[in-house]
């Protein structure tokens, strides 16, 4: 299946926004706990793009980590690479103070 030329251009913008982000929150050894969720989702609603490290010992578990993330949250994954993954969630009402998606770099 390939991706649309209109798709993959989103995703290319979406993953110059997040190089230049920090993780803002960390999934460690309890997984997605519901203190994580929780943070998880302030974190999404207010800055929509967000970086988020998994500390898990291998690939696999990680990719699991980050599927049950974004289907938990109704996050859509953008980018993984080693133990940091780039998720987005477009808000109802973005704060433009705070949304990584409409703040200039």
């Amino acid at each position: 299946m390939t991706m649309s030329k209109k798709a993959s251009q989103d995703k290319k913008q979406l993953r110059a926004i997040g190089h230049k982000l920090k993780p803002v929150v960390t999934v460690a050894g309890n997984g997605l706990s519901d203190t994580v969720l929780q943070e998880l989702e302030r974190a999404l609603t207010d800055h929509e793009l967000i970086k988020v490290k998994l500390a898990a010992p291998d690939r696999e578990t990680r990719a699991a980590l980050a599927t049950e993330l974004c289907s938990r949250t109704g996050a859509e994954l953008v980018q993984s690479i080693g133990n940091v993954v780039l998720v987005m969630r477009r808000a109802a009402k973005p704060d433009p103070r705070l949304s990584n998606l409409m703040r200039p770099f």
